[in-house]
C-alpha cells in the first residue's frame, strides 16, 4: 500500500503541473495539504474516492481564501469528519510579522481543522488523518496533535500531514516570533524528540525521519506519513520535484499484509 503526502501551497505556482502530477500519481491513499477551492474543484474530477474538510480561512484585505484537506483513496471511504483547532492568541511581535510578510501572502487565519476518514482496505479498517499543524510554537503543535489523537476511535492509523516542525537554528527562531517563549528558539532538537515521543506513545513511526521536505533548508522534515510501529516498510522517500509548491511530496509504501 502506498501513501502520499503533500502540502501543495494554496499559492501554487504551477496549478496545472501540480494537478497532471496528483493525476499521474500511484498511489493509493493520498493526503493533500493548503488545497485551493479551484484545485478541489479540478480533484472531484478524478477517479477514487475523497474526503475533505476546512484547512484554513486566509483573511485578506480583498476577502477570505478558503484552503481544505484532502483523502483520496483507492478504497472506499465509509466516513470522514474533522478535527477543530484554535488559533492562539498572538502577541505583538506575531502580528506585527504578519503585516511585515504580507507581501509574500501572510494574513489573519482562523477556522482551522484537521480531516481523518475511514478506510476499509481489504476488510482492515484503517482511520487516516490529514492534519496540518500550526506554524506557531511546539507547544501549539503538541496540543494540535494531541487533539486529533483523541479522534483515532481504537483503530489502527495511518498519521499524515505538514507538522511544522522546527529543528535547526534558522527556523527555530520563528518558534519565538510567533508567539512562544524565547527558550523555545534555542533549543533547537527538543520539539523533534518531544514529538517522536508522541508518535510512539500512540504506536506509531515515522519512516521519514531526517528527510528534507521543504526547500528552506536541507535539514527539515515538515511532512508526515507515520504508520504502526510494526508496519513492513518498503520504502520512504522524497519526491524529486516541488510542482509549484514550497513543500516536496512525500512517499510511504508499507505491506499491507502485515497487520501490527
Amino acid at each position: 500500500m502506498k501513501i502520499v503526502s503533500w502540502n501543495v501551497c494554496f499559492r501554487n505556482s504551477d496549478r496545472t503541473g501540480a494537478l497532471r502530477f496528483i493525476a499521474e500519481l500511484d498511489c493509493d491513499i493520498l493526503c493533500l495539504q493548503e488545497v485551493p477551492e479551484h484545485m478541489l474543484a479540478e480533484l472531484k474530477k478524478l477517479p477514487y474516492h475523497l474526503a475533505t474538510a476546512v484547512d484554513v480561512d486566509r483573511l485578506f484585505p480583498s476577502g477570505t481564501e478558503r484552503n481544505y484537506l484532502v483523502i483520496r483513496s483507492r478504497f472506499p471511504v465509509l466516513g470522514s469528519g474533522s478535527v477543530p483547532f484554535t488559533v492562539p492568541h498572538l502577541p505583538w511581535r506575531t502580528r506585527l510579522f504578519v503585516w511585515l510578510m504580507r507581501h509574500w501572502h501572510w494574513t489573519k487565519i482562523e477556522g482551522r481543522n484537521g480531516l481523518w476518514a475511514d478506510i476499509d482496505v481489504g476488510g482492515m479498517m484503517l482511520r487516516v488523518f490529514c492534519l496540518h499543524l500550526l506554524l506557531a510554537y511546539p507547544s501549539v503543535r503538541a496540543r494540535e496533535f494531541e487533539r486529533a489523537m483523541r479522534s483515532r476511535d481504537g483503530k489502527n492509523m495511518i498519521v499524515c500531514g505538514d507538522f511544522n516542525i522546527l529543528e535547526y537554528p534558522k527556523g527555530t527562531i520563528l518558534n519565538w516570533i510567533l508567539g512562544g517563549p524565547f527558550i523555545d528558539a534555542l533549543r533547537f532538537t527538543r520539539e523533534r524528540t518531544d514529538m517522536e515521543q508522541r508518535f510512539a506513545s500512540y504506536r506509531l513511526t515515522n519512516p521519514l525521519r531526517g528527510k528534507a521536505t521543504h526547500n528552506y533548508s536541507r535539514k527539515q522534515q515538515l511532512s508526515h506519513i507515520l504508520v504502526p510501529q510494526g508496519s513492513a516498510v518498503r520504502q520512504a522517500r522524497v519526491f524529486p520535484g516541488y510542482h509549484g509548491s514550497d513543500h516536496r511530496p512525500v512517499l510511504v509504501e508499507v505491506d499491507a499484509r502485515s497487520r501490527p
